[in-house]
């Protein structure tokens, strides 16, 4: 093949005289290097009928069938080596590879990080556990911090507030309404002739109640009446001179 580096060609002739050869190793990785994967792959097979556990070589086979996208294929061969020796550098990042080009994210990071594990500090392995990570585990969304502040002013209306406490009054007292004794005992003021220069109406009332009761029999009920008339009379009487007494003292205070 035209264009072929000495030590491709070189390889060739090696592999070409001695198909046995180790060489087709070697042979197939720089093919696989060059572009040349289907020839890799072949290379590969033929060497692997001769020495199946070769690893490199099915690494080698596994890269390359996974670059041309014969994923399942690919898959087969790294699995072999991987289970043959979990850690193998190449083959745990071939494998990573297989699984990002499959979609399978979750297995794909999981073996690159086995690679970066084994190879340490390797930039490249690094931004690729970095990118699958994002996507297998996107960071959470920042929380919004920029509330604007509530003023005090804008919760309460003071003026509003002040104009009402300002302009709240006392309750006024109740004033008692005032006591119509003639609606108490309408029917004993009414029956009582009260004459022109009478002052006391109660006094009056009671001897005019004490006459009428010596004219009847004690088991009258006129009489029975008067009495319970002059006992309301008499419990008027001690009313209206507490009241009076306690307006002498609100006035003497």
């Amino acid at each position: 093949m035209t264009g072929d580096s000495p030590r491709l060609l070189e390889l060739r002739r090696r592999v070409q005289a001695d198909p046995a050869s180790i060489a087709f190793a070697q042979l197939a990785e720089e093919c696989r290097r060059a572009g040349e994967n289907d020839e890799a792959v072949g290379i590969c097979r033929a060497g692997l009928n001769f020495h199946p556990d070769y690893l490199s070589a099915r690494v080698t086979l596994g890269r390359a069938l996974s670059e041309l996208g014969r994923l399942d294929e690919a898959h087969a061969e790294l699995f072999i080596v991987l289970n043959a020796a979990p850690d193998n550098l190449a083959a745990n990042r071939a494998m990573a590879e297989v699984y990002q080009q499959r979609g399978q994210m979750p297995e794909a990071l999981a073996h690159y990080k086995k690679a970066l594990a084994l190879a340490q500090h390797d930039p490249d392995l690094e931004h690729a556990v970095e990118k699958i990570e994002n996507v297998v585990s996107p960071p959470p969304a920042p929380v919004k911090t920029d509330v604007p502040a509530v003023a005090i002013e804008d919760l309460f209306d003071f003026d509003t507030l002040l104009e009402q406490l300002g302009g709240r009054t006392q309750p006024k007292p109740e004033i008692p309404t005032p006591i119509d004794l003639a609606a108490l005992v309408p029917s004993a003021l009414d029956k009582v002739e009260l004459p022109a220069d009478a002052t006391d109406p109660f006094a009056l009332l009671e001897r005019q109640l004490r006459d009428s009761e010596g004219q009847r029999a004690p088991d009258d009920p006129a009489v029975l009446a008067a009495k319970r008339e002059r006992r309301v009379i008499a419990e008027l009487e001690d009313w209206l001179a507490a009241i009076v007494m306690d307006r002498d003292n609100q006035a003497s205070a």
